[in-house]
Parts: structure tokens; sequence; C-alpha cells
């Protein structure tokens, strides 16, 4: 018997290193850059992304000089170096190469121009030279389209208009039928998209990519060839997109905009007319106003094409190049308030976007996700947030497609922590990190490490700030936590029951649910899903009743509900149901095809399909349940509770995961399998057994930010394992006593002075020392003191702080009894603790918001600083509602 190698591996503190934050470069001195390098490796991380967004000579002497220093030092130390792949953010810009480059090579969109009139006038003409003039427009077609007299909306008539034989020195002649007419001429031009992206790139043109990849990537691989595959890991694509809208950050940037430029390449007509048909022409001005039944199938048709053609030029052209190459391409899209599906800042179809990368990704900043906002819409930076995206939907998008690709080998990152200000520490962070890592990420991008001296405003938090952070000597318990689990998190399967089908097709062709919807129906009752595109459904198979789509392997496929889905998308749905897979379709079937094609027989195929449910949203988890499709249970409905479970040879993981920000979860879950459970504390790299049997039910007590790891593994192998059999932890039956001496003596130390502390005074009761009348503006740690006189005999002895701002270490007798960074902060003292006078001594470090009030941090509730308590020992008794347990 050998047990799981990747436990064994773990348990030797052998794992891998999964984190690679951002490190900015700005042209710092040798040292500088030497010794933050240093504090990277200080907080247990071996890779880092450089960012050359704010370096003054990218491409220069001064930037080759910096990056040789960074080289030298990862080969040194063995670090992995990966780089952000322009000079400016989003990625695009190349340098400001693309400027330099043949129009056609440049960006390009397609805009209409309109004209009314009103017929009979067989003699009418226009002038066309004006609409040119103004913007360098160059007109590549014209439709007649007739109005409604009573409303004036197109009535869905058009009428085609050959701009070679109607137009004559800059005059267009069409004589006018009877009626209200809009003539309607399609022109090229540079203008109408996002002006700040003036300069970028055109990303479904080949040649305009290839401007990004000669200028930086070639630069890099001429400098450090020999590095690529080892020292030299990769690089990572931030944010591009099309950027056709001339607000930088519009999400809800679809068609039927009639503001909105389009994004455009020469033989765009001729590829939409294979998509769509000879009537294209005739039909463009659809793109951008309603017009009868024809609207959606030439919307779905441009959409179809231009995603695919950016998989293609874009993301492909570059994953190609780095795949030749020996290094990894990676990075993430705009994924915000849905405009993943969308044009705009968004790159057209999430899926097909990222198909060239070698991991799936995503970031979360600027608040998108907050603990307890996974309904109610949160003020941020963008506006509102879609809550139930950011929370559901956005973050299982990603983790879908790292389990759907092969080239992704079930890999995905999350940028994370960037431009929350310093209202976000550690507390926080570990949120966010276990909200990632039962979604299914295994890496992270942490944003960001920054070289300038202290404060920088560019989006902190910054994890070192030039020594200026308090929480930084803790930073690394939070990395090795996070490197562990990722390490258990990789190189297995992912175990879900439900497919998802992805929207995006779905929006494009008319009315549609958002995918997150029925997403989060399941997470709230502890039923995994993954989503999945149609391309990716339509090679699909059904093998013994489940849906196979790589490694992965679904009891059930669920449809949003959407009026119109692809032709072959609806024939495919119909052979998977007839091949023995439950298909749920949410609320309704499709009511028509995506394309102007015939569609009654395909629907009425589908309506035959025994194995075809529909079933109303709010009712989705139930009817899963009742047909048996779920991994786990609980004993009573637990709406924050989140559940992931990934499997290896001989090891089953479960990770659950309590997501409310203030009450305590404590359910009774039913468990998936046989074997013996294991409860394994990611912080102390310590396994604890928690019983065995076929589908053991485990008591689970969780507080709030807490989490809980379960592996299951065969009863023979317990003993490959140094699993601690005698370890106990409070029961619900005891008592608690309440520690309440006559002072606390309080002495206070910034970031630069810790560990020198100066008394600040005593206090009497435990109290917020960030109230206005006190300590409003400090930031740093706060050391309590006291002494606590204790004649009763225990074998077993706790102290539950309560709640406390918000790292927490202890000391008892003069000896460590450990740190926390979140809820519940207790500890097991049994072996500190004496019968007689103790010494007890507590340091909570708060977060620079006190002190800094930067911008970032002015969207969020601001919360106390200290020690606030109660607290309490516990002789084998229950943990305080207070601490969460």
């Amino acid at each position: 018997m050998s047990g799981n190698i990747q436990l064994q591996e773990l348990l030797r503190g052998e794992e891998r290193n999964y984190i690679l934050p951002f490190l900015w470069q700005r042209g710092e001195e040798e040292a500088v850059i030497r010794e933050e390098l240093a504090r990277i490796r200080e907080a247990g991380i071996r890779a880092v992304c450089v960012e050359s967004r704010p370096h003054p000579d990218m491409l220069g002497p001064k930037w080759w000089r910096d990056m040789d220093i960074i080289m030298d030092e990862a080969r040194t130390h063995g670090m992995q170096i990966w780089v952000f792949d322009d000079d400016h953010f989003p990625t695009g810009h190349a340098a400001g190469k693309v400027k330099e480059a043949p129009l056609e090579h440049q960006r390009q969109f397609l805009s209409e121009r309109r004209i009314d009139a009103r017929g009979p006038d067989p003699e009418a003409s226009f002038l066309l030279r004006p609409w040119s003039v103004l913007d360098g427009a160059r007109p590549v077609g014209a439709a007649a389209a007739r109005r409604d007299p009573a409303t004036g909306k197109l009535d869905g008539e058009f009428l085609p208009i050959d701009l070679e034989t109607s137009v004559q020195d800059g005059v267009l002649y069409w004589p006018v039928p009877e009626g209200y007419w809009t003539i309607c001429l399609f022109v090229v031009t540079r203008e109408g998209g996002d002006d700040r992206r003036k300069d970028y790139l055109n990303p479904i043109v080949p040649e305009s990519t290839q401007i990004l990849i000669d200028t930086i990537y070639e630069a890099y691989y001429a400098r450090y060839k020999d590095d690529f595959g080892a020292t030299f890991a990769g690089f990572f694509s931030d944010e591009p997109g099309f950027y056709n809208s001339k607000t930088s950050y519009d999400y809800a940037s679809g068609l039927g905009n009639a503001k909105m430029a389009l994004p455009w390449r020469d033989d765009l007509l001729e590829l939409l007319e294979a998509e769509y048909g000879p009537t294209v022409r005739q039909h463009l001005s659809l793109l951008w106003h309603e017009g009868g039944p024809h609207t959606f199938a030439v919307r779905y048709a441009y959409m179809n094409v231009v995603s695919k053609l950016y998989a293609e030029h874009f993301s492909g052209r570059i994953g190609r190049w780095c795949q030749e190459r020996g290094v990894a391409y990676i990075g993430h899209l705009m994924e915000d308030n849905n405009v993943h599906a969308r044009l705009g800042c968004g790159a057209g179809h999430f899926f097909r976007a990222l198909e060239g990368q070698d991991m799936s990704g995503l970031d979360v900043v600027l608040w998108q996700i907050v603990p307890g906002f996974d309904e109610m819409s949160f003020s941020w930076m963008g506006g509102e947030t879609d809550s139930v995206f950011f929370h559901y939907g956005m973050t299982k998008l990603a983790a879908s497609l790292g389990h759907l690709d092969p080239r992704k080998r079930g890999r995905t990152f999350c940028e994370i922590f960037g431009a929350y200000g310093w209202a976000e520490g550690l507390k926080l962070m570990k949120w966010l990190t276990d909200h990632m890592l039962v979604r299914g990420v295994n890496h992270f991008v942490p944003h960001a490490f920054s070289q300038k001296e202290f404060p920088d405003w560019d989006c902190p938090p910054h994890f070192y700030a030039r020594g200026y952070n308090p929480q930084f000597r803790h930073y690394g318990l939070l990395n090795a936590y996070t490197n562990r689990l990722c390490h258990l998190l990789n190189d297995g399967q992912h175990v879900a029951t439900a497919g998802v089908l992805y929207h995006a097709e779905a929006e494009w062709s008319g009315e549609a649910m958002l995918f997150q919807e029925p997403v989060k129906q399941l997470m709230q009752n502890q039923i995994d899903c993954d989503v999945l595109p149609a391309d990716v459904l339509l090679r699909s198979s059904v093998m013994e009743g489940e849906l196979a789509v790589h490694e992965e392997r679904y009891r059930c496929l669920i449809v949003p509900y959407a009026e119109a889905l692809p032709i072959e998308l609806i024939a495919k749905l119909s052979e998977l149901a007839e091949s023995g897979l439950r298909v749920v379709f949410v609320d309704s079937l499709p009511k028509r095809a995506s394309q102007a094609v015939p569609y009654a027989e395909p629907l009425r195929r589908l309506e035959d399909q025994a194995k075809i449910s529909v079933v109303p949203l709010l009712h989705l988890a139930d009817a899963l349940r009742d047909w048996g499709m779920y991994e786990l249970e609980t004993s009573d409905r637990q709406p924050y509770l989140r559940t992931y479970q990934y499997r290896h040879d001989r090891l089953e993981v479960v990770m659950l995961f309590n997501e409310h920000p203030e009450e305590t979860l404590n359910t009774r879950v039913v468990l998936p399998g046989e074997g013996a459970w294991l409860r394994y504390d990611a912080f102390g790299n310590t396994l604890d057994r928690v019983g065995e049997g076929r589908h053991y039910a485990y008591d689970l007590t969780l507080s709030a930010y807490e989490s809980a790891v379960l592996l299951r593994i065969p009863p023979d192998d317990e003993e490959m394992y140094p699993v601690r059999k005698g370890k106990t932890a409070p029961t619900l039956e005891a008592t608690s006593r309440l520690i309440e001496p006559p002072e606390w003596h309080v002495s206070l130390a910034t970031a630069q002075d810790y560990p020198e502390f100066k008394l600040w005074g005593t206090l009497t009761s435990l109290r917020n020392l960030g109230s206005r009348e006190l300590l409003p503006r400090f930031s740093g740690t706060m050391k309590y003191e006291c002494q606590v006189q204790d004649e009763e005999a225990a074998d077993s002895v706790w102290l539950d702080l309560g709640r406390a701002y918000e790292t927490a270490q202890v000391w008892v007798n003069g000896r460590e009894a450990g740190v926390r960074l979140c809820a519940p902060y207790v500890w097991d003292i049994s072996e500190l603790w004496r019968q007689g006078t103790n010494e007890l001594t507590v340091e909570v470090t708060n977060t620079l918001a006190k002190d800094q009030q930067d911008w970032f941090s002015k969207f969020v509730q601001q919360e106390p600083s200290g020690l606030l308590g109660p607290v309490r020992l516990l002789r084998q008794s229950a943990i305080s509602a207070e601490s969460g347990n």
C-alpha cells in the first residue's frame, strides 16, 4: 500500500508553488528590486508576474536592466518569472507600434449612417460624400428599410441598394418607394470605439495580433531564450477585448445599441454571407435596430463569426507562438456584469476567447465580491454589481473552462485582492481565497507587490508596502494555506452532478436567462456543476447515462431559459436525451432556432423525448434531489454552505465553506462514498480522524469565515499518514468561563516599530480602539496583556477571543499559541495553561485603512480595531457564539 502521492507530498512540505503575484516595476534601484523579491520569498511565494504598466522605459535599456536583475534573482533562488505582455493595461497596445502599421491592420469598425426619406419619389438622390469627409468613413454597403407609419420603427421590409451602380460622384441615386423609409449606409471607419484604445490592435486580424507578438513576445524570446520553459514561465494578457464602445466599461454592450460601432475587418461581409446567407447586406441594419423576424438571426451570425475570429487570431495565435517555444500563455478577460458574452470591453464569448491559453482565468478586484452581498447589488467603481453573477457565476465560469479544456489541465487562476483598498486585510483575503477554492480555482495571482516608496496610491493593498503593511508578517500563513489546498486541488478530477449551458448564443438570439440563475439554485443546495458552452456540447457524448466531456462526467444537463438556440444545438440536445441523458430545460423549451432556418421538426423532437423535462427555476434543486442527482446532503437547508468535491487515486477531497459573513453554520452532512474520513488543517498541515463508514454523517460546525477540508481514504491507508487520533475539540455540552481581568494593559506598535511597543494605557473592559474618542487613525498592532488566576484543573483547555479586528496572535505564559487570520479566534492551549497565575498576551493587528483612508476603501463600511471579545476559557465546552462556533 502506498497511499496517495499528492497527500504525502503535502504532509512532507513538498507542495508546489501555485502563487504568482504581480510585481510592479517603476525603474527602482537594484537593491530595492532584490529586496522586494526576497520579501516575496519570505512570504512563501516562488514565482512572480512582472508588471510593466507603471515603468517609464518599457523595452528600453532601463527596462532590460531591471528584467536582468529579476531574472538573475530568480535563477539564483529557483523562482519562476511570468511577464505582463504589454506596456499599458489592458493588453493590446503593443508598446505603441500598432499606429505605425498599415490601416488594414489597425482597429476598424462598422458604423451605420441613416438618411430618412419619404416616397414615392422616383428622382430622389442623397449626398454621401459629407458622411465620409467627417471621419474618413468608407461605405461598404447600403439598404433601405421601410418604417411603420404609426410607430416609426422598422417594419421588417428591407430593400438592397447596390452602391456600385447607384452612386456617382458621391451622390446616391435611389428611387424612394411609397411610404416612410430609412436609407442605412454602412461605413467602415477607425472612429467610434473607445478613444483610450484608439491605437490598440484589432484582435480579429491576425496581422494585427502579430504586431504584439513581434514587439513584446519576440523581444523577451531574443533576450531570454535559454530560460524559456524553465525560469521564464510564460506571458500574461490582462483584459484584452474589442473596446468598440465609446464608454470604456459599457457592460451592456450587446447588439441593438444604435450608437455603438462594431468590430470589423476587410473580409467580414463575405464571412457573414457564408454564415447568414446572401441577404446579410440588406439586413445589416438589424445589428443596431429592431426590425422584424430577421433581427436575431443576423445578430447571432455576427456574434458567432466575430467571437470565433477573436479566438483564432488573438488568443489562439499567441497561444500557438508560446506553445512552440515551450512557455505558457495565461490571462483573463473583462468578465464583469455579464460582458463576457458581449462586445465593448468584452471579447464576445468567454470560452472561445480563452481557447489559446494554458490556464483558465478571472480576476476579482474593486469590491466586485463582498461577503453577504451575494444577491444584493453593491455600489462600486463600475456602478452597481450584478452580485448574482459575481458570486455565483464568474468563478464557476472560469473554473468550468479549466475542467473542460484539455489544454488547461484542470488549472484555473484568479487575479485577486487588487484595488480593494487598505480596508482589505488578511481576514477578507482568506474569505476570498476560500470563495475561489471551493469553486475550483487552484492558482492565484495576488495583486500586488509595489516597490514604490510608501504610500503608493495605485490600487492598494500592497503586501509589503516597503515595510509599512503591519499584516505582512502574517501574509506567509495565508500563502502556505493557499499553496497546500491548491496542491490538493490539482492533478485530479473534479466531481460535479450537473452541467449548465452557457448562455452566450441564447443571449445573442433573443430573450435568455443568464446561466448564473440556475447555478445559484444549485450552489445554495450543495449541488455542484460546471458551465458548458454549446461548442463543447456539440462534441460531447453520453456514457452510461452521463454526459462525458474530457474527464468530467455529469448526471444531467440544465438549459437556462432560452427563446432560441442554435439549430445544431437543438438537434444535439435531442440526441443526448435519446442516448439516456437527463436534460432539464428551465421554465420552458425554446420557441425557435437562432438561425433563419426551419425549426418546427427539431423542436417537436425535443418535446417528444422522455428524458427531457421542463422545471421552474425555483424548483430546480428539488427536482434534481428527487431524481437522486446530488453528491452530498445536509440535514437542513444551508444556502450559505458551499461545497466542492475533487478526486485523486485513493483520495477524495470535500471542501466545505461557510460564506455567511456573520452567522455560524450547524448541520449534519451526509458525505459521499465509503471509507475513513479525515479533517485536514491547511494552516497547521495536520490530519485529524473524523470517522468511518458508508455515507458517513458528519456533524459540521463552521463559523463565519471558516472552511473545512475533509479527506476520504481507504481505511487500510490510514496508517500511511500521521493522523492525530486522540485530538479533541470543544463539545456542545460543556461550559465556559469569561476572562475579565481587572485591567488589560494595552501597548501599540506600527509596522515600522514592531516588535517594539509603546504603552498606550489600560482598559477595564474591552472595546473598539478605533472609535472616534480613542484611536480612530491608528494602524498597526495592539498588544493586550493581563494575568488570569485559575485554580480549576482540566485535561483540555481552549482560549476563545470572541471578536478581533483582525489578525490575532496569542502567547500563554510566554509561549506562543499561534496566529489566526480570521474567525474562529480559538486556540488549544492545553499544554500552555496551568493552575494558578497565567500570563496572557494577545496581539491584534488591523489594516492600514485607518491611517491611510485611501480612495479604494471608501466603498465599504469600516471595521473596528483591536480585541472586542468576550474572551473565554473553554474546558470541553462550546465555543462562544461571538467567535462563530
